[in-house]
């Protein structure tokens, strides 16, 4: 789980896809359960009153993780079009639910696979 307390702000659509999304599977998944938790403290805010640096789907997102300051580029997708080579994570990524309804220039502390990471959000696109 996100050990920090940025706000995750999300726009109605995202929001209720998201939450359709994890409705639908058993939250014995560790990866859904942290979904589901960033899903849970978000703040739904109308589509068109989102900040225009947050992160939603589909977002181009730049990283920087703050120990090595190695960075990195790729965007936030649904499971079934997430494709690591084409840089498309999934949402339910640790990453991927770490970001979601960031805005550029806050950073996160979140459990991955190889241990506690801190990542700085560097910059975010929205993909028309």
């Amino acid at each position: 789980m996100n050990t920090q307390r940025n706000h995750v702000i999300l726009g109605e659509d995202d929001f209720r896809m998201l939450k359709q999304f994890a409705e639908n599977f058993s939250s014995t998944n560790a990866n859904e359960m942290s979904l589901s938790y960033e899903l849970n403290r978000a703040i739904v805010v109308e589509n068109d009153e989102l900040p225009p640096d947050s992160i939603r789907l589909n977002s181009e997102v730049k990283v920087r993780e703050l120990t090595t300051n190695k960075e990195m580029e790729f965007s936030i997708v649904m499971p079934a079009f997430a494709d690591i080579r084409q840089k498309k994570i999934s949402v339910l990524t640790p990453m991927g639910a770490a970001l979601i309804g960031l805005c550029k220039g806050e950073t996160v502390e979140w459990k991955m696979p190889a241990g506690m990471k801190k990542f700085q959000v560097l910059d975010v696109r929205q993909v028309v």
